[in-house]
């Protein structure tokens, strides 16, 4: 016999780790050794104690400290292992990595990256395409292998917007007008005919994430 039970849609949660002493300063970019600060763990765990009734079935991260700290607050509530996946890594930002941003931002190379995303590589670093096309198919490799479940992705800021514009049909170039807070949850659901956004850079309740009890059938003999 066939299982006709309906399936739920396949969710994807995509996390921004908490903040460090460099989040809002300066580029970490691929560096080790930069952790959460104690602001940063406490966000770490409010952002946990917000999924913590949402029905996880994996946990990915970054393979950077930040990211997998991040993740870990995460997993405690759900009994998971989380896995590192370098498709969802920060972007390489290359000659930029660990300069201030307030420098950065008097170059032209600066300006390129703020007006014309499509255009702009990170000086000795990946382009900004190249880091869209390596998350959307490492997000897309995740989507197809966990299918009905929710499954969290603990990211960057960057890559997260790059994938919210893909996954929402915004071209590239608008990038930069998408926002990403630290220890923000942005959750897609994916069908047979699409993708559909939960939620955008959400510090708030996350009751919309909780699996509801599928409707039963209607019996046609107690209409």
């Amino acid at each position: 016999m066939s299982d006709d039970t309906p399936k739920p849609p396949t969710r994807l949660v995509l996390v921004r780790h908490a903040v460090t002493h460099h989040t809002g300063g300066k580029l970490s970019g691929r560096m080790p050794g930069i952790d959460l600060t104690e602001t940063g763990r406490d966000q770490a765990r409010a952002t946990a104690e917000r999924l913590a009734e949402v029905d996880i079935a994996t946990i990915y991260a970054s393979p950077i400290e930040r990211t997998m700290q991040t993740a870990a607050a995460i997993a405690t509530h759900h009994n998971l292992a989380v896995i590192e996946h370098d498709g969802v890594i920060e972007a390489e930002y290359g000659d930029w990595t660990d300069c201030e941003l307030k420098d950065l931002a008097k170059t032209e190379e600066w300006k390129v990256v703020q007006a014309a995303p499509s255009r702009a590589r990170f000086p000795g670093g990946e382009s900004i395409t190249e880091m869209q096309a390596r998350m959307v198919a490492a997000l897309n490799d995740i989507v197809a292998a966990h299918p009905h479940q929710t499954t969290v992705v603990v990211s960057h800021a960057d890559p997260i917007k790059s994938a919210i514009a893909h996954f929402t049909g915004v071209h590239l170039d608008l990038f930069q007008r998408i926002h990403v807070s630290p220890a923000s949850v942005t959750a897609f659901e994916f069908h047979s005919y699409g993708v559909m956004m939960l939620k955008c850079n959400d510090t708030g309740s996350l009751d919309e994430l909780l699996r509801k009890p599928e409707p039963k059938t209607a019996d046609p003999n107690h209409a």
